[in-house]
Order: C-alpha cells, then structure tokens, then sequence
C-alpha cells in the first residue's frame, strides 16, 4: 500500500520533477512534461507507460492495474494506491520519468550526477 504523499515524494525525488495542479488533480511534471498525476482523493493515479507495458501489467495484475481514462489510449497505467507494492510503484514512476525528461538529463541520472 502507498499512500498519494507517498506517491508525491517518490515522483519528486526524480530529477527535475515538479508538481503542478491541473484539471482538479495533480500533476508531476519534468520540464513541463507531464509523467504522472493523481488526485489526494482519488485511491489511483496514472503513469505514462508503453502500450505494451501497459499491456502487460493490465494482464499480470488487474486487481493493481487498470486502464485510465482519457489517457489510458496513449499507454498510460492506472495504479490502485491501497494495492501496489511500493517499489512496483517506483519503478513505474522511474521509467515515466525516463520517457519524459529530456535525454541529457537522463544520461546525467544514468551517470549518478542528477544534475
């Protein structure tokens, strides 16, 4: 079980990450680009994934994951907070963060300079 701050700390310890209130939710950011959001009263939240990973964890665990609306077309997971397993959950994170921040800035991240 993960908690939405604990959700919060996770995508912001990432590089870059910021968080920005959008549509009634929040969204996390890295450079404008948003990798994650959710909502403090929503028990889920969404990551951008490939459709194939989303493919994937929608198969393997559908009591943790689901198919989002509005966005779930272009790849993104849904994640039941009071299901995932934490370190699942920061992977996933991880991994959004990858596909969004700027290339620099992941080989930085890759290299353990963050920065």
């Amino acid at each position: 079980m993960v908690t939405f701050e604990e959700f919060l700390a996770m995508a912001l310890a990432l590089p870059g990450a910021e968080q920005q209130p959008t549509w009634e939710i929040e969204t996390l950011r890295v450079r404008a680009k948003i990798f994650a959001m959710g909502s403090p009263e929503g028990g889920s939240v969404s990551v951008k994934a490939s459709k194939e990973d989303q493919a994937e964890l929608l198969a393997a665990e559908p009591e943790v994951f689901d198919y989002p609306a509005y966005v779930g077309r272009h790849g993104w997971i849904g994640v039941r907070l009071d299901r995932v397993d934490p370190a699942e959950l920061r992977e996933l994170l991880t991994e959004a963060w990858r596909r969004t921040a700027p290339k620099r800035m992941v080989r930085e991240f890759d290299a353990g300079t963050n920065g």
